[in-house]
């Protein structure tokens, strides 16, 4: 009789386990403009705006405007120190505004397989109004493109993967640990001169500590106007 009800109760920790574990799911829209350039000789300059919209793309979730300056090192190898602005809206109570600093490298890797393997790895310091801690957070990406044609301009499938970690824990949430990767798959079209629009799926997995983890399936357009 306890065999029975331990196995009965082992059958039902298996069939609930998987609903609890899966993580909540929500399509959204990510349209990302990136200005980049060279203000003078080696001086840099990054201006990037984005609004995401989630909800299945029907709500404003946040908007993030960043710019920065930097310094080109050598062909292959750039420095930035930037500012990033990020205001996330909420239905009831006052919106959630958040200042970060951030450092960034900026690697160009070398030709992989026909294609071009880049890197950006940032650090990011973050200050968020529901709470008074500073928050360190590390960032890698890696992303590839490979030319479909032998066209000086032409289109390019491309992929890149990005991991988030906290380096500390706060008072406003973030836990020190993995926090989250996004992974993105799309094309890239040139425009005129160096400037190119990139369109693909993007997948952001988030780990939320102890909550239900989510995952957003995000339609992602990124015009990239480069000087």
């Amino acid at each position: 009789m306890r065999i029975a009800k331990l196995a009965c109760a082992l059958g039902a920790l298996v069939a609930v386990t998987p609903a609890q574990a899966a993580p909540s799911q929500d399509e959204q829209f990510w349209f990302l403009t990136l200005a980049q350039g060279s203000v003078k000789d080696d001086i840099l300059y990054m201006l990037e705006v984005q609004p995401r919209f989630g909800g299945d793309g029907s709500n404003l979730n946040q908007i993030l405007l960043r710019p920065a300056v930097g310094v080109k090192l050598n062909d292959r190898l750039s420095v930035y120190q930037g500012y990033a602005a990020v205001r996330s809206p909420r239905s009831s109570g006052a919106d959630v505004t958040e200042d970060r600093s951030f450092q960034q490298i900026n690697w160009s890797i070398g030709k992989v397989a026909g294609g071009a393997l880049t890197s950006r790895t940032r650090l990011e310091q973050r200050w968020i109004s529901t709470g008074d801690d500073t928050g360190w957070r590390a960032r890698q990406m890696l992303r590839y493109a490979l030319p479909l044609s032998n066209k000086p301009r032409r289109l390019a499938a491309i992929a890149s993967v990005e991991a988030f970690v906290a380096l500390n824990d706060t008072d406003w949430g973030a836990r020190s640990g993995f926090d989250r990767v996004r992974s993105f798959a799309g094309l890239e079209v040139p425009l005129s001169g160096k400037s190119t629009v990139e369109f693909g799926y993007l997948n952001q997995y988030v780990d939320n500590r102890g909550r239900r983890d989510a995952m957003n399936h995000v339609m992602a357009i990124n015009l990239m106007l480069r000087q």
